[in-house]
């Protein structure tokens, strides 16, 4: 009998670069049938090689979901795993956040988390197995300075993700969410130049700026993410469900 994931269909949202790219190509090797979705072909194209089917999808799009999540299980068969992992920073300080910057971070961090959960959590449960997992953030557990909009989004997808894991509690399907810190991801990286523009600094200085938010002072690896990931989608994880799992490199 194959032990999970090996056979399952993954879905990963925001899966060409950073953390869903690495999520994904973790579940690949694992023996996974992977579908990645972005609103980019360059990057979807490139993460999935051949090992991966590749859909474009956009998460703030209702019908868009709707047809991504049709077309990749018309292609590769119901989705068993789905990664929640697409979303924005954006970030300003409270005063000067406006109402379309609120909204579009809401937008893709938890009307696209809901969206896609609610396309699959039904059928999950009645085929009695299933595993969803939400990249959150650190943000939903605490607050930071010119964060509301995202740390607002990145709570309430907490708070959704508790809901999911209720409603299907004893049918086989777990709900969880990864809170990671600051990864070394694209995102990041365009913080990083941003901080070096700004202020002049060079890039180590600007890096360091952000791997001292976390504990351990060092920025953490996608694949550590990922890792954590996969062991919540693997044989023995069926007892963990509504839990919010910092990755954070130390205590909060």
């Amino acid at each position: 009998m194959a032990r999970d994931p090996e056979g399952r269909h993954a879905l990963v949202t925001g899966g060409g670069t950073g953390i869903g790219a690495a999520i994904a190509s973790a579940l690949a090797d694992a023996g996974a049938r992977v579908t990645i979705t972005g609103r980019r072909e360059a990057p979807l194209r490139a993460t999935a090689g051949d090992r991966m089917r590749w859909q474009l999808m956009d998460v703030t799009d209702e019908d868009s979901v709707a047809r991504g999540f049709a077309a990749a299980e018309a292609a590769a068969g119901p989705v068993d795993i789905l990664i929640a992992n697409a979303g924005i920073a954006e970030t300003a300080p409270l005063g000067r956040t406006s109402l379309e910057l609120w909204r579009r971070v809401q937008s893709a961090n938890v009307e696209g988390v809901f969206l896609c959960l609610r396309a699959v959590i039904d059928a999950m449960a009645a085929r009695g197995w299933g595993r969803v997992v939400i990249v959150s953030s650190v943000a939903g557990l605490k607050g930071f300075r010119y964060g509301s909009a995202y740390a607002a989004s990145k709570h309430a997808v907490l708070g959704l993700m508790k809901c999911a894991a209720e409603e299907v509690l004893k049918t086989g399907v777990t709900v969880n969410a990864l809170c990671p810190g600051y990864v070394a991801t694209p995102i990041v990286e365009e913080n990083i130049a941003r901080v070096m523009a700004r202020s002049g600094r060079s890039r180590a200085e600007a890096e360091a700026i952000f791997a001292a938010e976390n504990p351990f002072g060092r920025l953490i690896r996608p694949e550590e993410v990922a890792a954590a990931a996969l062991w919540l989608c693997g044989p023995d994880s069926g007892a963990v469900t509504g839990q919010a799992i910092p990755i954070s490199g130390g205590p909060l």
